[in-house]
């Protein structure tokens, strides 16, 4: 049930100004940003996929992809194309960039394709900024090593939103790989900005050090940190960035820290499930719990991607004109 915007109805949310013309990071950002975001990509969500939205006719997005991606590559680019820009997807995994080219080459090679906006997904943290430094066009930060996933989170607080209504005061329990995981750090900024209570689960070798700094609660045992959470968000173990001695197997993983029927019954009766994906059934999360329609949103979080990436590059483009006007 969609419960936002439930006093609201006949009020139409505009493209939000935002205080800069690139999406970097959730830290720093401001709630009336995000709460303006989330509106104008509910707005989005309730909208027949096929109606007229092409507002951006004209303009050119850059999807550059430094990693794969399946999930949130073809989500920009679905989001893009119903706004009605021309997107064009280039993959530079196996491209120049393996051929020595540096990452200021690479930069300066897309800013003479002149685009407007440019969604970039790097393994190394802090590409992106780099980008919006040397580039004249807007940047999205796809995913930047283990830094941040800003779309991410802004899709994640919308389907919490439109299933419970509300973000301040929930208990939020982010389970898994914290150390590894951009989408933890980017759902930590912005659920403590929205006013919600964070907690952290994962074994020790997998939580950052001094991570109660960032305003959550650290907990590494999965049944002390689930009491009574209204939301439990997994998180995939990212093998690719470990060096092979943070784990136990994957047997013993999901005996203590994956989501089973006995664990969820500790958390709030109403609690729901989340997952980014691509999720490892039988690792973090039983399938039973995974498939349960009545309790895991994980199909809604990627339904909702495309409208909170809507939203992100109508508003970019939106405040980087409004910029140039001045």
């Amino acid at each position: 049930m969609n419960k936002i915007f439930k006093n609201h109805k006949t009020i139409l949310p505009s493209p939000v100004n935002l205080l800069s013309s690139h999406l970097l990071a959730i830290e720093g950002m401001q709630k009336y940003e995000i709460e303006g975001l989330l509106d104008r990509a509910n707005y989005f969500a309730n909208l027949d996929r096929h109606s007229d939205t092409k507002k951006l006719s004209g303009y050119v997005v850059l999807n550059v992809f430094f990693e794969n991606s399946t999930r949130t590559r073809v989500s920009f680019e679905l989001a893009a194309r119903r706004l009605g820009a021309e997107v064009i997807n280039i993959s530079l995994i196996n491209s120049s960039i393996k051929k020595g080219e540096s990452l200021l080459d690479t930069a300066s090679t897309l800013n003479a394709m002149r685009p407007d906006l440019l969604i970039v997904r790097h393994p190394h943290s802090g590409a992106p900024h780099l980008f919006a430094d040397y580039l004249n066009c807007s940047i999205i930060n796809a995913g930047d090593g283990r830094h941040e996933h800003p779309t991410q989170a802004l899709l994640d607080a919308l389907t919490i939103k439109r299933r419970i209504g509300h973000l301040e005061g929930l208990k939020i329990s982010i389970c898994g790989d914290i150390a590894n995981s951009r989408v933890a750090r980017s759902n930590i900024h912005l659920l403590n900005i929205m006013g919600a209570e964070v907690r952290c689960i994962a074994p020790s070798t997998l939580m950052p050090l001094n991570l109660e700094k960032l305003g959550v609660k650290c907990f590494y045992n999965m049944e002390e940190g689930i009491k009574d959470a209204d939301v439990v968000m997994l998180l995939r173990l990212q093998n690719e960035r470990m060096s092979g001695t943070e784990n136990p197997s994957e047997r013993e993983y999901f005996k203590f820290f994956g989501l089973d029927e006995t664990k969820l019954s500790l958390a709030n009766s109403n609690a729901v499930i989340m997952h980014p994906g691509p999720m490892n059934r039988g690792v973090e999360i039983a399938s039973a719990l995974a498939d349960d329609s009545n309790r895991s949103l994980i199909k809604t979080q990627v339904e909702m991607g495309v409208a909170v990436r809507m939203s992100i590059i109508e508003s970019l483009i939106h405040t980087k004109t409004k910029g140039l006007e001045k």
